[in-house]
């Protein structure tokens, strides 16, 4: 397996992770008709959109295993106002059939280097409320819980979520998801 920088023709595996991981992932957090609703398709279109565009402020990493991507991970500059300076992990998914398999490890280690290496000393992320999976990945990888919260409302959607932060001084830890 290996971790690289998604390009443009990666779209349709990146879609792919993305609406098979939400669906699992996302059961019982989010109504079944949203998760039902996800289309392999329309995300492909927007991640060809994405992964085109140089100007964005965002970089995405893709884990491919044997010429099939398996997992994705985006971040870059914190998106909220309150956090200047700080970098952020935007959202890091994998095919369910892939969980617990090194692969998260692998992507989260390497979001930390780079995010070390654009010059941040601290990133968060948010995580949906109840997921507890992801959170107890995160906590292991040393991405605690710092109180924060917000609410993020989508169509048909209210989204409770929870941040979680890390310092990025030291080389990135945690054990294997």
């Amino acid at each position: 397996m290996i971790v690289r920088p998604a390009v443009p023709a990666d779209a349709d595996g990146v879609a792919e992770v993305h609406v098979r991981s939400w669906q699992a992932a996302y059961r019982d957090l989010m109504p079944q008709e949203v998760l039902d609703g996800l289309s392999v398709e329309q995300r492909a279109e927007g991640w060809r959109g994405i992964l085109g565009d140089m100007s964005r402020a965002s970089r995405t990493l893709v884990a491919e295993h044997e010429g099939r991507i398996v997992g994705w991970a985006s971040f870059g500059a914190a998106r909220d106002a309150d956090a200047p300076g700080t970098g952020e992990l935007w959202g890091i998914y994998a095919l369910p059939e892939s969980w617990s398999s090194g692969i998260g490890h692998a992507m989260i280690a390497a979001v930390e280097r780079e995010l070390i290496d654009a010059g941040h000393a601290t990133a968060y992320l948010w995580v949906l409320d109840g997921n507890e999976r992801a959170a107890a990945f995160y906590e292991r990888h040393g991405w605690n819980a710092d109180g924060g919260a917000k609410v993020e409302e989508r169509p048909g959607l209210v989204l409770h979520e929870r941040r979680h932060t890390r310092a990025l001084t030291a080389a990135p830890t945690g054990s294997a998801d």
